[in-house]
């Protein structure tokens, strides 16, 4: 992380809903490391991230509206005259079963988790091609775009696009911009006990991941800002598990047998 403050110093930021949740995490470490940290979302938060003494920059943008993503990546390059790191993170999807949802509900799930990073990083794109350092595109996925996800299967189908997306631009895009992910796994943010329950129900859930607990937003910030640093210069087109060890297998406490 101290490389990658001086890496990072001065550099702008755009982080997609970056002001709660896993997102307000990746800005405060962005912040930490002397970054100039832009957010949007359709939404000002009560409060901005901080860190090191200054607060994240907002903008209010409705990701999946491309009118608002040209506005917002104009504004960036008029105020602050570039764009060196954009973190796709705006996303998300409630518990819904596939064959109980209506075709708008996968549509729009499928537009705020792939279309919206792709809309956003072909306009970033073309600012960081314009620079002379390039730049780095870092794509937030799920550790659900591996596995049978029942309850949100078009998101996990969506992030698992994301993935592809990744490898291919990183193909696309180099050598002056730099395309990567960060796959999540159980993370504790303030929707957490939407997604598992009360306290027993967090705490039940955190004994399944070998660190025996979830991550917190501030452990994906640090993965994103090391990959946005020059210490992971040579690191584009892959995906980084930030998942605690993953999930323990089911057959493990299922077999009467050697048991760990």
């Amino acid at each position: 992380m101290s490389a990658a403050r001086d890496d990072l110093k001065g550099r702008v930021v755009l982080v997609t809903g970056g002001g709660k949740g896993v997102g307000r995490g990746i800005s405060e470490c962005f912040l930490e490391a002397g970054a100039t940290v832009v957010i949007c979302g359709r939404g000002r938060p009560e409060t901005l991230p901080a860190a090191g003494g200054r607060e994240a920059v907002f903008v209010e943008a409705n990701v999946v509206d491309q009118a608002a993503i040209e506005a917002l990546m104009d504004g960036i390059a008029r105020q602050h005259g570039r764009l060196d790191v954009l973190v796709n993170n705006a996303g998300g999807t409630p518990f819904v079963l596939a064959a109980e949802a209506s075709p708008r509900y996968h549509e729009s799930i499928v537009r705020l988790n792939l279309l919206a990073p792709l809309w956003l990083s072909v306009r970033a794109h073309a600012l960081m091609q314009a620079q002379a350092e390039g730049g780095v595109i870092v794509n937030i996925g799920t550790v659900g775009a591996y596995d049978a996800r029942p309850g949100s299967a078009t998101y996990a189908a969506a992030k698992a696009g994301v993935l592809s997306l990744t490898r291919s631009l990183a193909v696309e895009w180099a050598p002056k911009v730099r395309v990567v992910s960060v796959s999540p796994g159980l993370v504790m943010t303030e929707q957490a006990h939407q997604h598992y329950g009360d306290d027993a129900g967090i705490a039940a859930v955190s004994k399944t991941v070998p660190l025996q607990r979830m991550a917190q937003p501030r452990d994906i910030g640090a993965a994103c800002v090391f990959l946005a640093g020059a210490g992971a210069g040579y690191v584009s087109g892959t995906d980084l598990l930030v998942h605690g060890g993953g999930e323990r297998p089911s057959f493990l406490d299922a077999a009467t047998v050697n048991k760990t």
